[in-house]
């Protein structure tokens, strides 16, 4: 399996979102996840999110919440768009089909890689 590298342990500490590719790599709580970059509601870039209180990231635009476990959504579009009729129930069944995809991040020598 291919390799990228993502920067050392140190640039991706706890609460860290960071770019990759097509990739957004957060470190949960010292757990370090690899999911796809764009959101399922409007194809926002994930890695400029945020990590909440719950380890969910969250989207920069309309605060979807992704569970960065299985790459689902688990609370749907925000910021007036919850106000839209069945949206955040629709885009919440879509990421149970069409899941964010997952890739593998590993530690090696203080340096933190993907592995896809």
């Amino acid at each position: 399996m291919p390799e990228q590298l993502v920067g050392t342990v140190e640039e991706l500490g706890p609460g860290s979102v960071r770019g990759i590719g097509d990739w957004a790599v957060l470190n949960v709580n010292g757990e370090r996840y690899a999911v796809s970059r764009r959101c399922r509601h409007l194809r926002a870039d994930l890695a400029n999110g945020k990590i909440d209180d719950d380890g969910c990231l969250v989207c920069p635009w309309h605060q979807s919440r992704y569970d960065p476990t299985t790459g689902r959504m688990v609370v749907g579009p925000q910021a007036g768009f919850e106000k839209v009729p069945g949206l955040d129930t629709a885009f919440i069944q879509l990421t149970k089909l069409w899941p964010l995809r997952r890739a593998e991040v590993v530690e090696r020598d203080g340096k933190v890689y993907l592995r896809n």
